[in-house]
């Protein structure tokens, strides 16, 4: 199901099949094989009610968390860049040769997490997070070197704003694989597909014939695949994208 939503367009096109699928099998086998009598349409419509409102608050709150997600992305992303920069910054407190060091490292280290954001290849991503491992353990290094040399508050400053440095990809990255539960999605759709085969059994005359049956099945595919389309950090169209940490880079003058 996970890689099935890191595709919305494909997503989109088989949820509209399968929900289209649902009403014409309400509104034209099972309305044939449980014919629908006039005194119990008044309950019927209740049932019909209550599952699409159902329906829409799932809709909505799938919505509000795959947002929230996003909007956690966009912010570990901002969050990251400035502790780089903080950084940077900060390698002007060890001594020449060392801080010009930490700084190509950081710009490097810099390059490495912009790409990170912007490739959806899954071998270059692979690529990607060893050379960052191999440069954060190269960076850590340099940080352990000047708070040994010089053990002080200043120096102190320097090693926690690594640390920082550190942490902050780790929360970008465990905010990558925040994504809606399986079981959200499986609820959804199972609701979804009941709501349509429930409007198809208690359409009447020309609804249960041309493409009136399909608006349904088009609004909430379509809801659907907005989601997943939020929700997937490496599929689709919505993004996050990584502004921040190129404005950092074009600031550090590379």
């Amino acid at each position: 199901m996970a890689a099935f939503v890191d595709h919305p367009s494909i997503l989109f096109i088989v949820l509209l099949l399968l929900f289209i699928g649902a009403v014409a099998f309400g509104a034209f086998i099972l309305r044939r094989a449980l014919p629908l009598p006039d005194d119990e349409r008044d309950d019927f419509n209740v049932v019909q009610t209550s599952t699409l409102t159902l329906l829409a608050l799932l809709i909505g709150f799938s919505l509000s968390m795959a947002v929230g997600r996003y909007d956690a992305r966009k912010n570990l992303e901002e969050n990251e860049a400035n502790a780089i920069g903080t950084e940077y910054a900060r390698a002007d407190l060890a001594d020449a040769a060392l801080g010009a060091q930490m700084k190509t490292a950081l710009v490097e280290y810099t390059r490495l997490r912009l790409a990170h954001f912007a490739t959806r290849d899954p071998q270059e991503i692979a690529k990607n997070e060893r050379a960052t491992a191999r440069l954060q353990v190269e960076l850590w290094r340099m940080a352990v070197q000047v708070g040994k040399a010089t053990p002080t508050p200043i120096a102190a400053t320097l090693v926690t704003g690594m640390n920082d440095v550190l942490n902050s990809q780790d929360y970008s990255e465990a905010a990558l694989i925040n994504r809606i539960p399986v079981g959200t999605w499986s609820l959804m759709i199972a609701i979804a597909l009941f709501g349509c085969v429930v409007q198809g059994y208690g359409a009447k005359g020309k609804l249960r014939r041309g493409l009136l049956i399909t608006i349904l099945p088009m609004i909430v595919a379509l809801s659907l695949a907005l989601i997943a389309d939020i929700d997937s950090p490496r599929g689709g169209v919505i993004h996050v994208e990584p502004q921040n940490l190129g404005r950092l880079l074009q600031s550090l003058g590379t």
